[in-house]
């Protein structure tokens, strides 16, 4: 599915100032946490429950970010957030179920495995509940009868990154996926390989097992010298693979999809060289406020089109401007 995407950072800022500026006035906060705090106050709509479903693996903070959005939204609009989270595509299926059962108002949800969530995500819409995507399944959601969708678009994402590999001058790329199966770290290093003009090796990994991980890209690094860039998709592995890197005796350098406040710190001392940013705070906090915005006033989010939350670089050219936010834990 194609689409114009040179625009999309533009409008999401518009999407989220639209989003930003539900009504306020006197109530409750949500049962989950207060998020990142700001809130002008709290909506006066009565009280409804939504569940967040990703497939958040342990450890990765990434999800912290997404998480604090989420709950950022729903303390504005007096919203009960339930959030849970499993990496396995049917566990993750058997958690909307879980939704279903306790009647929730409404869903959001990751399709990192698409094909593992359909069943569920149907009974989910037979049973009247609104559901929107977030993250992971660009390609899906709308074949998975959702609503909306708020995420970045991967392969314009790895494209990107590939692009910017032969700016730099790279010409051997290890690209980490840390999920085999996972569509969008798939689609990652698929439009890097697109893009990029030298040659691009793939290296699966265990993303839940960080001594395995960092010691599997030392290995590859030391067994393959003309390796000159280590391109990994969570901040978490990127972080791991500057110790790969250096225990290898390597020259590789580290550059990574997504960020995080260690991430932010690394690329200001040079050991990342950048990161791609999908602004997981933008995603988590758009799709529990469009799903309020959906059962208080019928809105509907994107015209039938995904709303983009990115990708963007960040890099020592803007790291400062991002940091700031970093610190609070919320890029």
């Amino acid at each position: 599915m194609k689409r114009n995407r040179k625009f999309a950072i533009a409008a999401v800022l518009t999407a989220a100032a639209v989003a930003l500026a539900g009504c306020s006035s006197k109530g409750g906060a949500a049962s989950s946490g207060s998020g990142a705090g700001g809130n002008a106050g709290t909506a006066n709509t009565a009280r409804i429950k939504i569940a967040m479903i990703t497939h958040q693996s342990p450890g990765d903070t990434f999800w912290d970010i997404v998480r604090k959005g989420a709950e950022a939204a729903a303390a504005k609009d007096n919203v009960d957030l339930v959030y849970s989270s499993d990496p396995d595509g049917s566990k993750q299926a058997t958690l909307v179920q879980n939704a279903i059962d306790q009647k929730v108002d409404g869903i959001a949800v990751t399709l990192s495995h698409p094909d593992a969530l359909t069943g569920a995500l149907a009974k989910a819409n037979s049973a009247g509940i609104p559901e929107v995507g977030l993250n992971a399944g660009l390609d899906n959601w709308q074949q998975a009868g959702l609503m909306e969708y708020f995420g970045s678009d991967e392969n314009v994402a790895g494209q990107a990154f590939g692009n910017r590999l032969n700016d730099v001058g790279a010409k051997h790329v290890l690209c980490v996926i840390q999920e085999q199966g996972n569509v969008s770290l798939e689609t990652r290093c698929a439009g890097i390989k697109q893009a990029f003009k030298g040659n691009t090796e793939i290296l699966y990994v265990n993303g839940q097992d960080q001594t395995a991980t960092q010691s599997t890209v030392q290995a590859k690094l030391q067994q393959d010298p003309s390796i000159d860039f280590v391109a990994t998709l969570a901040a978490p592995v990127a972080l791991l693979a500057v110790h790969s890197v250096q225990d290898a005796g390597s020259s590789a350098k580290v550059a990574t999809f997504d960020t995080s406040k260690a991430l932010v710190a690394a690329i200001k001392s040079g050991s990342v060289q950048w990161a791609v940013d999908q602004q997981p705070y933008l995603q988590g906090y758009l799709a529990v406020d469009s799903l309020w915005l959906y059962k208080f006033n019928g809105n509907i989010l994107g015209g039938g089109k995904a709303t983009l939350t990115g990708p963007a670089f960040v890099d020592k050219s803007n790291i400062d401007a991002v940091a700031q936010f970093a610190n609070n834990g919320t890029r």
